[in-house]
């Protein structure tokens, strides 16, 4: 097993280097909790795995939390339960303790996304969620087009469909998340209609895969978005995009019952 990060994590993401004070950009959005909730119905007992400052623990009922990083676990309000501090890949849990559980934005800073999956089936009895996006369809998003390093780092990173399914075994679907226009929780695709949000660097920050790049990398992809927004020219191709309700990109719910 990979050895655990500076912050206690065992993924690829440092989160002291890359900074992991409170994130505004990165707030729960209401109508991704309802997918969530829908994925989770009927369960009691949730456990949610790499589950940072606690995002969409609301659509659950009763949930235990497991978070290695220490930065993440203190950005926890005070209001949701301690996290344990453990690793998907090594869960300190019976098995079938939990009625259902669920990883969201989680699986692609793993070391192990196949052990992890298998303890989280483990000690689950009822359906797996996780959210996550599909490989097969990050670099659809325009952002390609501008920082083809960062969409090209995300798919690396992220395991596909197939490879979950698998190490979660049983009866699995996969669901398309719309992500809405004015989505609160700022991931790349959550600007799919307001590409100046992306000049911000903090809102890029709020995404781990942008930490990957170097200075040059971003200073290119700014300079061209930049130019493109003052030209017309990101308007001419894109333009329908800022009024379109909802996006589907590569944002997927897979759900896995025993």
């Amino acid at each position: 097993m990979k050895a655990r990060t500076r912050d206690g994590g065992a993924g690829d993401v440092d989160h002291i280097a890359i900074g992991a004070g409170p994130a505004p950009h990165r707030r729960p959005d209401g109508r991704i909790a309802r997918f969530i909730a829908e994925a989770l119905a009927g369960t009691e007992t949730v456990l949610n795995v790499g589950a940072g400052a606690g995002s969409y623990e609301s659509a659950a009922r009763a949930v235990t939390a497991v978070e290695p990083s220490r930065s993440m676990r203190a950005q926890r309000p005070h209001r949701l339960p301690r996290a344990v501090d453990a690793m998907a890949e090594d869960l300190p849990f019976a098995d079938d303790e939990f009625d259902g559980a669920m990883t969201l934005f989680s699986v692609h800073q793993w070391s192990d996304v196949t052990a992890g999956l298998r303890e989280m089936r483990r000690v689950t009895s009822g359906p797996v969620v996780v959210l996550t996006c599909d490989p097969k369809r990050v670099r659809d998003f325009w952002l390609y087009e501008y920082a083809p390093e960062v969409l090209d780092i995300e798919a690396r990173r992220y395991s596909s469909i197939e490879e979950m399914a698998g190490a979660l075994g049983g009866t699995g679907t996969v669901r398309t998340v719309p992500v809405p226009l004015d989505c609160t929780d700022g991931f790349n695709e959550a600007y799919y209609g307001r590409p100046e949000m992306l000049l911000d660097p903090a809102a890029r920050q709020a995404c781990s895969a942008w930490s990957f790049i170097d200075d040059g990398a971003r200073e290119r992809f700014d300079d061209r978005l930049r130019h493109d927004l003052r030209s017309g020219a990101w308007d001419a191709r894109f333009g329908h995009l800022r009024t379109q309700e909802t996006y589907e990109g590569s944002l997927v719910i897979v759900r896995a019952a025993p």
